[in-house]
């Protein structure tokens, strides 16, 4: 993970003996701010109430309890307050929800840190750090800030928090400052970043980026600030909801003037408007898609995939097209030794002996973790003295004694070692042009000799006079599961084209690996593309596999022809030359283990273990969210027709009120939790599904529309005609209002079984919980008579049944198709 440091910045930090004296601190720390990583909302009752009173429902039931206590109907007015408790309630969980996800975000984080202030070491408060800082930290310490390692001893660092990946990261001091005036891309080795753990070794940290500006805070923050973000489903619904608000305030008045007309006085007519409002002002639909869209957040993130922004949550699941890098997405990211050429044509100990006695476990070098994996031992002798390898240097060379001989080993660049042996022009010309071939083919190659030492050495490094021992040849493996997450988006008709700057056979071998084009998957080079795709006015880029020695603008302009045939695109990166991919793409996915911070700061996904998997996992996680807040939209609409329009279509044909406030909140208590819970958590697809294709999308379908007419329709029609006849000649309105309520609370629990197809434990629960809260307060006497109800009989009770029966059934028509197969 590099970043760019802002060397104008550094100018004045002192010494990295004294570090910042009090008064610098102080000074930096008005600029600065504290070193706040993630804000902890305040969690004291006062918070509570504000969020509760941006509740209809609380005002709804205070005004309707202080209109029965006007009227002297007491009992009513306390019931009404009452169920003021569930409310607060609920949003005291979610309340106390929002804290723990904060505290489980916070406690990656370094409460203390050892700092150095004055030229002596004092332990202060994490949030008083300052950039300029000096930290001292040692095992299982975390890093309490981002910045440089200006010393690094033996230094391995757990980054999983930050990357997913769970082996250790070595790091090494930067050696020398830069100069200011400009910034400088630090390779992530030298950086220290908040969130993540020493393992092993000390370090000493000069605090750069504190607060908002550390990586960990700017991830999380993003990914927290996005799920609030409008999208343009929620700027759609909030338009239907609108129109839905002006229809029912309209309806309201109306009927409110209907029932002073008819006689039945002011307050039965506010009373009559208030309950119809509620019961008509669809406010479920944003709160359902702004729950739905936050829990799309969690669920990619447990995919490993970080959302930046909304948008991505409703958009993913429409992908139809991926463009991925190779190395470290559909490779592991990682060496393994592919390839023993010894010198010796007579076997491999030589080469194997060099090294080993090369090789140190401790270096945690990714090069020297292949070779000891490879050869399955130790150099077998006593490290006497280690060169470890240098970028200048270009090689690495050991003495170890073995009995009474010493034994030095040197491996590393080819030219290098080749260089310090006894051959030829000729033989090392040779082996030159080995090198060249596997290295074309997409291997990193290293070249191993030895010799032994005689009593005469001093313990310098011995850099002359070796016996080439041969080449060692790695590659980067596969990821195993790459090949099953190509299958997946090749039946479900989404297009992967693998983008990889590899020579073109190196690519050719992994897409064959993978399935990736079958048998003869079709290669481009990156020099071709722009041409092919103009000769085919775009056409070609629906039948490339991969896309070889591929530069980013290269990237960009199959990222543009993809889109230009109806696609939409996903696309991958990791570097600052990515961006302009980035950007371009419908989804970009940054990677989070070695993804840059230009490339995360424009990307909408931050793809935290780099693996391919997770991204189709991420576009399967993302099509059972669309449709799972499909179901819950539906279900909305097919319960609110008939409580709307009973509500309004009573009253209005003369006869008494068929809700009454606290029926309204009973059927609210209900409807509320339905939507949110009931399809939340619903299964996933056992496979994907082919995608919708173009760039727009209808959110319901004419099938889906006409399966909520007709289950709404048939619900109406069901809860009038056992009102009517349960009303009777005798006018008995509370047995008539116990009819209708127990008819639509049947129909809602119908709706949500049908619906849900009882999938998820919250769907089973919610539907067994409506059923059992409606024959409570309908049949137990007392109960029923706080509410105003008189209870059932078997033949209504079995009436009222069959209606939500048959109501669930006609809900059936409006399952999206693409949630038919469940695991």
């Amino acid at each position: 993970m590099n970043r760019l440091l802002p060397t104008g910045r550094l100018g004045g930090l002192g010494d990295d003996e004294r570090g910042l004296t009090a008064e610098e601190a102080a000074s930096r720390r008005g600029r600065h701010g504290p070193n706040i990583i993630i804000e902890t909302p305040p969690h004291d009752w006062r918070t509570l109430i504000a969020d509760t009173l941006k509740d209809p429902m609380l005002w709804f039931l205070l005004v309707a309890s202080g209109l029965f206590a006007f009227v002297g109907e007491l009992t009513e007015s306390v019931i009404l307050l009452l169920a003021l408790i569930p409310i607060f309630g609920m949003d005291a969980f979610l309340h106390r929800r929002t804290q723990a996800s904060v505290a489980g975000l916070s406690r990656q984080l370094a409460t203390q840190a050892r700092v150095i202030r004055d030229g002596r070491a004092v332990t202060l408060p994490a949030t008083e750090l300052v950039p300029g800082d000096l930290v001292e930290l040692g095992p299982g310490e975390a890093f309490p800030a981002d910045g440089v390692l200006v010393r690094a001893e033996g230094l391995q660092v757990d980054e999983s928090a930050l990357t997913g990946e769970a082996y250790p990261v070595r790091k090494q001091a930067l050696s020398g400052w830069p100069s200011d005036g400009h910034e400088l891309p630090v390779e992530g080795g030298h950086l220290g970043l908040a969130g993540t753990r020493v393992l092993t070794g000390t370090a000493r940290l000069r605090v750069v980026w504190t607060g908002a500006e550390t990586l960990y805070g700017e991830i999380v923050r993003s990914a927290l600030s996005g799920s609030r973000e409008r999208t343009p489903l929620q700027q759609a619904v909030a338009g239907l909801v609108t129109i839905l608000i002006v229809a029912a305030l309209v309806i309201c008045v109306a009927l409110a003037a209907v029932r002073l007309a008819q006689g039945h006085g002011l307050v039965d007519a506010i009373l009559s408007a208030v309950t119809l409002a509620v019961a008509a002002i669809p406010e479920e639909f944003p709160v359902v898609l702004t729950f739905f869209l936050g829990v799309g957040v969690y669920r990619l993130a447990r995919r490993q995939a970080l959302v930046r922004r909304a948008v991505v949550v409703e958009n993913i699941g429409r992908v139809t097209a991926i463009c991925s890098d190779k190395t470290g997405t559909i490779t592991e990211g990682r060496l393994i030794l592919a390839h023993i050429l010894p010198a010796d044509p007579a076997g491999e100990a030589s080469i194997r002996r060099a090294a080993l006695a090369a090789s140190r476990a401790e270096s945690g070098d990714p090069m020297d973790r292949a070779i000891l994996e490879a050869f399955g031992a130790s150099a077998g002798g006593e490290r006497v003295q280690s060169f470890p390898f240098t970028e200048d240097r270009k090689r690495e060379t050991g003495v170890v004694r073995e009995g009474g001989r010493l034994l030095a080993a040197v491996k590393g660049a080819p030219e290098v070692v080749l260089g310090q042996c006894a051959i030829d022009a000729a033989e090392a010309g040779t082996w030159l042009a080995r090198v060249a071939e596997l290295a074309g083919s997409g291997h990193k190659v290293i070249a191993c000799a030895s010799r032994e030492l005689d009593g005469a050495w001093a313990g310098g490094e011995p850099d002359r006079g070796f016996a080439f021992a041969g080449l060692l040849a790695f590659e980067d493996p596969v990821r195993p599961e790459a090949s099953t997450a190509v299958r997946t988006c090749q039946d479900a008709r989404i297009q992967v084209v693998m983008v990889t700057g590899d020579h073109p056979a190196t690519a050719r071998a992994v897409a064959r690996e993978i399935g990736l084009g079958g048998d003869a998957p079709v290669v481009i080079v990156g020099d071709e593309l722009e041409q092919r795709i103009r000769a085919t006015q775009g056409a070609i880029a629906r039948e490339i596999d991969v896309v070889a020695r591929a530069t980013p603008a290269q990237k960009l302009t199959l990222v543009r022809a993809l889109q230009g045939q109806g696609e939409i695109v996903a696309v991958t990166g990791d570097g600052v030359n990515d961006v302009p991919a980035l950007q371009a793409a419908d989804i970009g996915i940054a990677m989070g283990g070695r993804g840059t911070q230009s490339a995360r700061e424009v990307a909408a996904i931050v793809l935290l273990d780099d693996n391919f998997r997770s991204i189709v996992s991420a576009i399967a996680e993302g099509r059972q969210l669309f449709t799972n807040l499909q179901l819950s939209f539906l279900y909305l609409l097919m319960v609110h027709i008939p409580l709307v329009v009973t509500a309004a279509l009573v009253p209005l044909l003369g006869y008494p009120l068929l809700y009454l406030p606290i029926h309204i909140v009973w059927l609210e208590l209900i409807i509320h939790p339905t939507a949110l819970l009931a399809f939340q958590d619903l299964p996933g697809n056992h496979r994907l599904a082919p995608p919708h294709r173009g760039r727009r999308v209808r959110f319901f379908g004419a099938r889906q529309w006409l399966a909520i007419a007709l289950a709404g329709g048939m619900t109406t029609g069901l809860v009038l005609l056992n009102y009517l006849y349960s009303l009777g000649g005798g006018n008995n309105v509370e047995h008539a209002r116990a009819m209708a309520l127990m008819t639509l609370g049947a129909a809602s629990a119908g709706f949500a079984a049908t619906l849900s197809r009882l999938r998820g434990r919250s769907a089973r629960t919610i539907v067994a919980a409506t059923l059992g809260l409606s024959l409570l307060l309908v049949q137990v006497p007392s109960m029923a008579d706080l509410l105003h109800l008189k209870p059932l009989h078997w033949d209504d009770l079995l009436m009222a049944s069959g209606s939500g029966i048959l109501a669930a059934l006609l809900a059936a028509l409006g399952w999206p198709r693409s949630a038919g197969r469940s695991d």
